[in-house]
């Protein structure tokens, strides 16, 4: 058995690009337009994982109906986590990007965002956690995570 992809449904293409691409850094792998079935598959792989665009490594499936559908509940699967080089930079970038840092990293390892339709992001710190520093280690939760 092999790890292939985990799928989230979007509802804004760009939004959606724009959070995982540019703010969380990880890279378009290819994405498929299906006119007959309205749909388009997006798929998309973190940086650091070696082969993505061989499908070798985990990817995120990116999936967009192109009639629009609700779609609610986006932590009901869990969440999708990525482990990070610097967890207060990158938790900056994301707050500077309009990102709300749901759960800060007050102890300088975990942070949990979401993305724009909901899906829970954990962020873990590689290695050691960093030293406790302002102004996540007094920041408070901010809604659900």
């Amino acid at each position: 058995m092999r790890y292939l992809h985990t799928m989230v449904r979007v509802v804004d293409v760009d939004a959606s690009l724009h959070f995982y691409c540019d703010l969380l850094g990880m890279q378009l792998v290819r994405r498929n337009d299906y006119e007959d079935g309205r749909f388009s598959l997006i798929f998309l792989a973190a940086p650091g994982d070696k082969g993505a665009a061989a499908d070798s490594a985990p990817l995120i499936e990116l999936t967009y109906n192109w009639d629009p559908e609700e779609y609610s509940g986006g932590r009901n699967f869990g969440h999708l986590a990525f482990e990070v080089e610097d967890i207060y930079a990158l938790c900056a970038k994301l707050q500077a990007g309009g990102v709300t840092i749901n759960r800060p990293p007050r102890e300088g390892r975990m942070a949990f965002v979401r993305s724009p339709d909901g899906i829970s992001v954990e962020l873990l710190q590689a290695g050691e956690p960093l030293a406790l520093a302002e102004p996540w280690q007094s920041a408070e939760n901010i809604g659900e995570w």
